[in-house]
């Protein structure tokens, strides 16, 4: 098992090179092909991996990958995910999210990978009809960003059929914190998750936070969302590989705590890590933003025998601030 390779697609972002460092210490060596439009060199800390600066559809290259290194699994994390901007350019969504996979697809057929570890999201789920969400919740997404990816759940379906490609997709909530001794983070440009820029209020590196919709049908009346550390989808994405690699059928799991925290109780736990005030203006509703979005993560546990073990969302907020507070102002360096 240790010595297996594994081909990771976008293991230069967030959350793939969480995984990256995880599946290194496991003794697994891994090939990450990464094309830096998003991701970052400097978020690949291990000497043992290997890094190669390409496109998920460039054949040519993924054919000399699959030849050199034999990969037993491929994981795939290279899709742009900003949803606002999936609205007004819905090909360049298209195109890298959906098509490009296409070509990996392929060349995994053509070499006989039949194991595919995909990043999916509960964008795919749409507006929820109940909460918490179950796998099972009718898929009905409401922009280009959650119908790429479950364009790509759709294809994996097929895939199985047709050859026997095994899939587990993963369908996170909302990813948050940064590894535990302060390594590498999260560093998006520009960024759109809330508790990074909670805490950039806090810092000074962004005059406000705004509050978009203080009158939804929730305790506080602010927007509930189920948060996920980075390190607990590291854990599920390893989990996913062991469960192809000892002959698991295909699945698509949840993966979130199950707990729903709102916009206001973010921003007191930052208050109280960071000791700083955070400035806050109140906007309107976001068109398109649920009052609720929380996870039933119960399949993860029963078919991947995963579950996420930073429960509480100061752990995540903790290591964000340990992140953004460090002398490199939570940035990588190029």
């Amino acid at each position: 098992m240790g010595s297996q390779s594994i081909l990771v697609a976008g293991g230069a972002g967030y959350i793939g090179s969480h995984t990256v460092r995880l599946l290194n210490s496991e003794g697994y060596k891994v090939v990450v092909l990464d094309n830096l439009v998003y991701g970052h060199r400097d978020a690949i800390v291990d000497n043992e991996v290997v890094f190669v600066e390409g496109a998920v559809g460039d054949r040519e290259l993924l054919r000399r990958l699959f030849k050199e290194h034999l990969f037993v699994a491929v994981i795939h994390f290279a899709a742009f995910a900003y949803v606002g901007e999936s609205v007004t350019d819905p090909l360049k969504y298209y195109r890298n999210n959906t098509a490009e996979p296409l070509t990996l697809l392929e060349v995994m057929a053509e070499f006989d990978c039949q194991a595919f570890v995909f990043s999916s999201t509960c964008a795919t789920y749409g507006e929820p009809r109940s909460i918490p969400l179950t796998e099972d919740h009718p898929q009905s997404p409401i922009n280009p960003y959650g119908r790429s990816k479950l364009m790509v759940e759709w294809i994996l379906d097929d895939c199985d059929q047709a050859f026997s490609l095994k899939s587990v997709a993963l369908r996170y909530f909302n990813a948050s914190g940064c590894s535990s001794d302060g390594k590498i983070g999260e560093d998006h440009n520009p960024e759109t998750h809330l508790i990074p820029l909670v805490l950039q209020a806090a810092q000074g590196g962004i005059e406000h936070l705004t509050v978009f919709g203080t009158d939804y049908e929730t305790p506080d009346g602010t927007c509930i969302r189920d948060y996920i550390h980075v390190e607990d989808l590291a854990t599920a994405h390893v989990a996913a590989v062991k469960h192809l690699a000892g002959g698991g059928e295909s699945v698509r799991c949840n993966l979130g705590t199950g707990i729903g925290v709102s916009v206001k109780e973010i921003i007191d736990v930052a208050e109280e890590v960071t000791g700083r005030k955070v400035p806050v203006k109140y906007g309107e509703r976001r068109p398109g933003d649920p009052a609720q979005l929380v996870a039933d993560p119960r399949l993860a546990k029963e078919i991947l025998k995963w579950e996420a073990q930073h429960t509480k969302v100061r752990s995540m907020v903790e290591t964000a601030w340990q992140w953004m507070s460090a002398p490199h102002g939570g940035h990588f360096e190029e």
